[in-house]
Protein backbone atom coordinates (compact mmCIF):
# COMPACT_ATOMS: atom_id res chain seq x y z
CA UNK A 1 0.00 0.00 0.00
CA UNK A 2 3.26 2.61 0.61
CA UNK A 3 3.62 2.93 -2.86
CA UNK A 4 0.31 3.77 -3.84
CA UNK A 5 -0.47 6.01 -1.19
CA UNK A 6 2.73 8.30 -2.34
CA UNK A 7 2.12 7.16 -6.15
CA UNK A 8 -1.33 6.63 -7.43
CA UNK A 9 -3.55 7.08 -10.74
CA UNK A 10 -7.25 6.99 -11.08
CA UNK A 11 -8.83 6.03 -14.12
CA UNK A 12 -11.93 5.87 -16.03
CA UNK A 13 -11.98 2.14 -16.54
CA UNK A 14 -10.40 1.73 -13.04
CA UNK A 15 -13.35 4.16 -11.55
CA UNK A 16 -15.84 1.78 -13.92
CA UNK A 17 -14.21 -1.32 -13.10
CA UNK A 18 -14.49 -0.17 -8.76
CA UNK A 19 -18.33 0.90 -9.52
CA UNK A 20 -18.95 -2.93 -10.75
CA UNK A 21 -16.88 -4.76 -7.82
CA UNK A 22 -18.49 -2.64 -5.44
CA UNK A 23 -22.21 -3.51 -6.82
CA UNK A 24 -21.10 -6.65 -6.81
CA UNK A 25 -20.01 -6.69 -3.37
CA UNK A 26 -23.02 -5.20 -2.21
CA UNK A 27 -25.48 -7.53 -3.85
CA UNK A 28 -23.67 -10.16 -2.18
CA UNK A 29 -24.28 -8.63 1.26
CA UNK A 30 -27.76 -7.51 0.73
CA UNK A 31 -28.94 -10.59 -1.42
CA UNK A 32 -27.60 -13.79 -0.01
CA UNK A 33 -25.67 -13.33 3.39
CA UNK A 34 -28.93 -10.82 5.13
CA UNK A 35 -30.90 -13.18 3.73
CA UNK A 36 -29.44 -16.29 5.31
CA UNK A 37 -28.33 -14.56 8.08
CA UNK A 38 -32.06 -14.89 9.69
CA UNK A 39 -32.47 -18.99 9.79
CA UNK A 40 -28.71 -19.36 10.66
CA UNK A 41 -29.13 -16.96 13.68
CA UNK A 42 -32.86 -18.63 14.39
CA UNK A 43 -31.43 -22.14 14.57
CA UNK A 44 -28.20 -21.42 16.16
CA UNK A 45 -30.08 -19.83 18.88
CA UNK A 46 -32.51 -22.76 19.29
CA UNK A 47 -32.85 -24.76 22.37
CA UNK A 48 -30.66 -28.35 22.17
CA UNK A 49 -33.85 -30.18 22.83
CA UNK A 50 -35.54 -28.35 19.73
CA UNK A 51 -32.78 -29.53 17.00
CA UNK A 52 -33.08 -32.33 14.51
CA UNK A 53 -29.89 -33.34 12.15
CA UNK A 54 -31.84 -32.14 8.98
CA UNK A 55 -31.97 -28.65 10.75
CA UNK A 56 -28.43 -28.31 12.16
CA UNK A 57 -27.00 -28.92 9.15
CA UNK A 58 -29.68 -26.72 7.23
CA UNK A 59 -28.29 -24.25 9.72
CA UNK A 60 -24.61 -24.91 9.25
CA UNK A 61 -25.02 -24.66 5.50
CA UNK A 62 -26.63 -21.19 6.13
CA UNK A 63 -24.10 -19.86 8.33
CA UNK A 64 -21.48 -21.50 5.63
CA UNK A 65 -23.40 -19.54 2.92
CA UNK A 66 -23.67 -16.17 5.72
CA UNK A 67 -20.01 -15.78 6.41
CA UNK A 68 -18.93 -16.50 2.77
CA UNK A 69 -20.82 -13.58 0.82
CA UNK A 70 -20.93 -11.34 4.33
CA UNK A 71 -17.09 -11.11 4.28
CA UNK A 72 -16.26 -11.57 0.69
CA UNK A 73 -19.10 -9.02 0.02
CA UNK A 74 -17.14 -6.89 2.75
CA UNK A 75 -14.18 -7.20 0.77
CA UNK A 76 -15.34 -6.75 -2.77
CA UNK A 77 -16.81 -3.55 -1.60
CA UNK A 78 -13.90 -2.66 -0.11
CA UNK A 79 -11.51 -3.22 -3.51
CA UNK A 80 -14.04 -1.88 -5.51
CA UNK A 81 -13.89 1.73 -3.59
CA UNK A 82 -10.47 1.14 -3.36
CA UNK A 83 -10.15 1.02 -7.60
CA UNK A 84 -12.43 4.37 -7.77
CA UNK A 85 -9.67 6.11 -6.09
CA UNK A 86 -6.86 4.81 -7.78
CA UNK A 87 -6.04 1.89 -4.97
CA UNK A 88 -5.42 -1.33 -5.98
CA UNK A 89 -6.05 -4.22 -2.69
CA UNK A 90 -5.35 -7.70 -2.61
CA UNK A 91 -7.75 -10.07 -3.57
CA UNK A 92 -9.27 -11.54 -0.48
CA UNK A 93 -11.21 -14.32 -1.97
CA UNK A 94 -10.82 -17.40 -4.81
CA UNK A 95 -13.99 -19.55 -4.88
CA UNK A 96 -12.92 -21.31 -1.57
CA UNK A 97 -15.86 -23.74 -1.33
CA UNK A 98 -14.97 -25.07 -4.65
CA UNK A 99 -11.76 -26.81 -3.00
CA UNK A 100 -10.77 -30.41 -2.49
CA UNK A 101 -8.47 -30.14 0.38
CA UNK A 102 -7.88 -27.94 3.42
CA UNK A 103 -4.63 -26.69 2.50
CA UNK A 104 -6.40 -25.62 -0.82
CA UNK A 105 -9.30 -24.19 1.20
CA UNK A 106 -6.66 -21.71 2.93
CA UNK A 107 -5.05 -20.83 -0.59
CA UNK A 108 -8.23 -19.47 -1.56
CA UNK A 109 -10.14 -18.35 1.91
CA UNK A 110 -9.55 -14.89 3.86
CA UNK A 111 -6.17 -14.60 1.27
CA UNK A 112 -4.86 -11.11 3.37
CA UNK A 113 -4.68 -12.87 6.65
CA UNK A 114 -3.55 -16.48 5.48
CA UNK A 115 -0.82 -14.40 3.62
CA UNK A 116 -0.16 -12.79 6.98
CA UNK A 117 0.55 -15.50 9.11
CA UNK A 118 2.35 -17.51 6.47
CA UNK A 119 5.10 -14.62 6.20
CA UNK A 120 5.08 -13.57 9.69
CA UNK A 121 4.83 -16.42 11.39
CA UNK A 122 5.03 -19.83 9.42
CA UNK A 123 8.13 -18.97 7.42
CA UNK A 124 10.14 -17.49 10.45
CA UNK A 125 9.16 -20.19 12.79
CA UNK A 126 10.52 -23.02 9.72
CA UNK A 127 8.06 -23.40 7.43
CA UNK A 128 7.99 -26.98 6.10
CA UNK A 129 11.87 -26.60 5.97
CA UNK A 130 12.31 -28.71 8.97
CA UNK A 131 11.37 -32.42 10.20
CA UNK A 132 8.10 -33.15 9.89
CA UNK A 133 7.11 -33.34 13.44
CA UNK A 134 8.49 -29.75 14.19
CA UNK A 135 6.29 -28.41 10.76
CA UNK A 136 3.57 -30.27 12.31
CA UNK A 137 3.92 -27.80 15.69
CA UNK A 138 4.42 -24.85 12.92
CA UNK A 139 0.95 -25.19 11.82
CA UNK A 140 -1.00 -26.20 15.48
CA UNK A 141 1.06 -23.06 16.62
CA UNK A 142 0.03 -20.83 13.40
CA UNK A 143 -3.55 -22.04 13.70
CA UNK A 144 -4.17 -21.76 17.39
CA UNK A 145 -2.91 -17.99 17.32
CA UNK A 146 -5.22 -17.61 14.32
CA UNK A 147 -8.17 -18.66 16.24
CA UNK A 148 -7.07 -16.54 19.19
CA UNK A 149 -6.73 -13.51 16.59
CA UNK A 150 -10.53 -14.02 15.86
CA UNK A 151 -11.32 -14.01 19.61
CA UNK A 152 -10.27 -15.11 22.96
CA UNK A 153 -13.09 -18.41 23.08
CA UNK A 154 -12.24 -21.82 23.37
CA UNK A 155 -14.83 -22.26 20.07
CA UNK A 156 -12.03 -20.22 18.23
CA UNK A 157 -8.90 -21.87 19.05
CA UNK A 158 -10.41 -25.00 18.86
CA UNK A 159 -11.52 -24.18 15.44
CA UNK A 160 -8.23 -22.63 14.22
CA UNK A 161 -6.57 -26.32 16.04
CA UNK A 162 -9.12 -27.95 13.96
CA UNK A 163 -7.96 -27.08 10.67
CA UNK A 164 -4.28 -27.29 11.90
CA UNK A 165 -5.06 -30.96 12.61
CA UNK A 166 -6.68 -31.36 9.19
CA UNK A 167 -3.37 -29.29 7.66
CA UNK A 168 -1.09 -31.94 9.01
CA UNK A 169 -3.08 -34.81 8.66
CA UNK A 170 -2.84 -33.99 4.96
CA UNK A 171 0.94 -34.13 4.84
CA UNK A 172 0.60 -37.57 5.66
CA UNK A 173 -0.90 -40.78 3.77
CA UNK A 174 -4.18 -39.53 4.38
CA UNK A 175 -3.01 -36.46 1.95
CA UNK A 176 -2.46 -39.53 -0.37
CA UNK A 177 -5.15 -41.80 0.20
CA UNK A 178 -7.53 -37.86 0.17
CA UNK A 179 -5.83 -36.82 -3.56
CA UNK A 180 -6.24 -40.74 -5.05
CA UNK A 181 -10.31 -40.09 -4.82
CA UNK A 182 -12.51 -39.00 -7.55
CA UNK A 183 -13.30 -35.18 -7.59
CA UNK A 184 -16.89 -35.47 -6.03
CA UNK A 185 -15.73 -37.16 -3.08
CA UNK A 186 -12.33 -34.73 -2.56
CA UNK A 187 -14.87 -31.77 -2.34
CA UNK A 188 -17.38 -33.61 -0.31
CA UNK A 189 -14.19 -34.07 2.22
CA UNK A 190 -13.24 -30.46 2.19
CA UNK A 191 -16.87 -28.89 2.70
CA UNK A 192 -17.64 -31.60 5.19
CA UNK A 193 -14.74 -30.39 7.12
CA UNK A 194 -15.32 -26.79 6.69
CA UNK A 195 -18.51 -26.60 7.25
CA UNK A 196 -17.64 -28.58 10.64
CA UNK A 197 -15.50 -26.09 11.19
CA UNK A 198 -17.80 -23.62 10.80
CA UNK A 199 -20.51 -25.18 13.73
CA UNK A 200 -17.20 -24.61 16.17
CA UNK A 201 -16.97 -20.97 14.68
CA UNK A 202 -20.68 -19.36 14.83
CA UNK A 203 -21.35 -21.63 18.42
CA UNK A 204 -21.99 -19.52 21.44
CA UNK A 205 -19.85 -22.23 23.40
CA UNK A 206 -18.65 -25.37 23.52
CA UNK A 207 -21.15 -27.20 24.76
CA UNK A 208 -23.42 -25.93 21.77
CA UNK A 209 -21.30 -26.85 19.18
CA UNK A 210 -20.82 -30.51 20.13
CA UNK A 211 -24.49 -30.46 20.78
CA UNK A 212 -24.96 -29.02 17.21
CA UNK A 213 -22.55 -31.46 15.75
CA UNK A 214 -23.93 -34.40 17.59
CA UNK A 215 -27.20 -34.16 15.22
CA UNK A 216 -25.29 -33.37 12.07
CA UNK A 217 -23.11 -36.57 12.81
CA UNK A 218 -26.27 -38.78 13.39
CA UNK A 219 -26.10 -39.63 16.57
CA UNK A 220 -29.07 -37.76 18.64
CA UNK A 221 -32.01 -38.52 16.45
CA UNK A 222 -35.39 -35.79 16.11
CA UNK A 223 -37.94 -35.64 18.68
CA UNK A 224 -40.60 -34.71 19.30
CA UNK A 225 -39.58 -30.89 20.52
CA UNK A 226 -37.70 -30.49 17.18
CA UNK A 227 -38.93 -27.73 14.77
CA UNK A 228 -39.54 -28.44 11.53
CA UNK A 229 -37.57 -27.15 8.35
CA UNK A 230 -40.26 -25.57 6.79
CA UNK A 231 -40.47 -23.33 9.66
CA UNK A 232 -37.42 -21.62 8.19
CA UNK A 233 -37.02 -22.79 4.63
CA UNK A 234 -39.48 -19.66 3.09
CA UNK A 235 -38.94 -19.47 -0.56
CA UNK A 236 -36.72 -16.21 -0.28
CA UNK A 237 -33.93 -18.39 1.81
CA UNK A 238 -34.99 -21.23 -0.55
CA UNK A 239 -33.73 -18.57 -3.74
CA UNK A 240 -31.17 -16.87 -1.68
CA UNK A 241 -29.15 -20.75 -0.41
CA UNK A 242 -29.71 -22.14 -4.70
CA UNK A 243 -28.02 -18.47 -5.44
CA UNK A 244 -25.14 -18.99 -2.70
CA UNK A 245 -24.42 -22.35 -3.93
CA UNK A 246 -24.53 -21.44 -7.48
CA UNK A 247 -22.15 -18.32 -7.02
CA UNK A 248 -20.36 -19.75 -4.95
CA UNK A 249 -18.51 -21.48 -7.61
CA UNK A 250 -16.46 -19.51 -10.80
CA UNK A 251 -19.89 -18.74 -13.03
CA UNK A 252 -18.36 -15.77 -14.54
CA UNK A 253 -15.14 -16.93 -15.81
CA UNK A 254 -17.17 -20.19 -17.10
CA UNK A 255 -19.97 -17.96 -18.97
CA UNK A 256 -16.36 -15.93 -20.13
CA UNK A 257 -14.86 -19.26 -21.11
CA UNK A 258 -18.64 -20.60 -23.19
CA UNK A 259 -19.10 -17.14 -24.37
CA UNK A 260 -15.38 -16.46 -26.02
CA UNK A 261 -15.95 -20.70 -27.39
CA UNK A 262 -19.66 -19.90 -28.76
CA UNK A 263 -18.41 -16.11 -31.11
CA UNK A 264 -16.77 -18.02 -33.61
CA UNK A 265 -19.50 -20.81 -34.37
CA UNK A 266 -22.04 -18.24 -35.11
CA UNK A 267 -23.27 -17.23 -38.45
CA UNK A 268 -21.99 -14.02 -39.61
CA UNK A 269 -25.05 -12.39 -39.85
CA UNK A 270 -25.66 -13.14 -35.78
CA UNK A 271 -22.31 -11.96 -34.55
CA UNK A 272 -23.02 -8.17 -34.39
CA UNK A 273 -26.46 -9.26 -31.91
CA UNK A 274 -24.66 -11.31 -30.04
CA UNK A 275 -21.89 -8.97 -29.65
CA UNK A 276 -23.89 -6.59 -28.56
CA UNK A 277 -25.88 -8.22 -26.11
CA UNK A 278 -22.78 -9.33 -24.69
CA UNK A 279 -21.88 -5.17 -23.90
CA UNK A 280 -25.25 -4.56 -22.66
CA UNK A 281 -26.28 -7.56 -20.38
CA UNK A 282 -23.85 -6.69 -17.51
CA UNK A 283 -24.60 -2.99 -17.02
CA UNK A 284 -28.42 -4.13 -17.30
CA UNK A 285 -27.49 -6.71 -14.55
CA UNK A 286 -25.47 -4.12 -12.47
CA UNK A 287 -27.97 -1.52 -12.80
CA UNK A 288 -30.91 -3.73 -11.50
CA UNK A 289 -28.43 -5.34 -8.69
CA UNK A 290 -27.72 -1.84 -7.47
CA UNK A 291 -31.41 -0.85 -7.50
CA UNK A 292 -32.91 -4.16 -5.32
CA UNK A 293 -29.75 -4.09 -3.07
CA UNK A 294 -30.68 -0.18 -2.55
CA UNK A 295 -34.24 -1.10 -1.42
CA UNK A 296 -33.48 -4.08 0.52
CA UNK A 297 -30.87 -1.76 2.35
CA UNK A 298 -33.84 0.82 2.88
CA UNK A 299 -36.43 -1.97 3.84
CA UNK A 300 -34.66 -3.90 6.07
CA UNK A 301 -33.09 -3.85 9.76
CA UNK A 302 -29.46 -2.70 10.51
CA UNK A 303 -27.06 -5.75 9.87
CA UNK A 304 -23.46 -5.53 10.23
CA UNK A 305 -20.65 -7.50 8.47
CA UNK A 306 -19.58 -10.23 10.85
CA UNK A 307 -15.77 -9.62 10.60
CA UNK A 308 -16.70 -6.27 12.15
CA UNK A 309 -16.51 -8.49 15.00
CA UNK A 310 -12.90 -9.05 14.72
Amino acid sequence: MAPQIARRFVTRDGFAEGIRRFIYGFAKKMLIANVVAVPASKIFSLPVAELSPVLAWFGALCYTLQIYYDFSGYSEMAVGLGKMFGFTFMENFDHPYVSQSIKEFWRRWHISLSTWFRDYLYFPLGGNRCSALRNGFNLATVFFLCGLWHGASWTFVIWGLFHGFFLILERTRFGSFVAARSRPLRHLYALVVVMTGWVLFRADNLSQSLAFLSYMSGLRPATVLSQLLRMHLTNQVACAVLAGIVFSMPVGPWLGQFRGRLAPRLPARLKPAFLCAGLVAEPLLLIALLIVSAVWLAGGTYNPFIYFRF
